[in-house]
């Protein structure tokens, strides 16, 4: 038959939309006796390659020296970071969102916009 619906097709349609139902989003527990997977070739090739730079520089200096003052640094940005994400939230919880409503526009936006309606308002008293 031409033209005519098909039962069929919107069936399967509604199937993809259908959420499916699972178990609770838990960590999966994991077996101890399962075997672990074998190495990939580039880790059987670092392998060897570590044991042989290892024997061609042994005074190869500590990577941790270079690493430290950037360890540093980190820190302190975390530190920061926790910070502004306490008061933050502090913010949030207390009901204090009249910066967040007012417009998704940033305030030079906003500054841009007024300064072009005043300009227009200007040039119109001229006339």
């Amino acid at each position: 038959m031409k033209g005519g619906k098909s039962s069929g097709g919107t069936r399967k349609a509604d199937t993809k939309l259908a959420v499916k139902k699972t178990q609770a989003k838990g960590k999966a527990v994991k077996d101890p006796n399962k075997p672990k997977r074998p190495a990939s070739a580039f880790f059987v090739f670092m392998e060897e390659f570590r044991k042989q730079f290892k024997e061609e520089n042994p005074g190869n200096k500590s990577v941790a020296a270079e690493k430290a003052p950037y360890v540093a640094k980190a820190d302190k940005r975390k530190k920061e970071y926790e910070k502004n994400m306490a008061s933050y939230n502090k913010k949030l919880s207390a009901g204090d969102k009249e910066e967040d409503d007012e417009s998704d526009k940033s305030k030079s936006e906003v500054n841009d916009e007024e300064d072009e309606e005043e300009s227009e308002d200007e040039e119109e008293d001229d006339d």
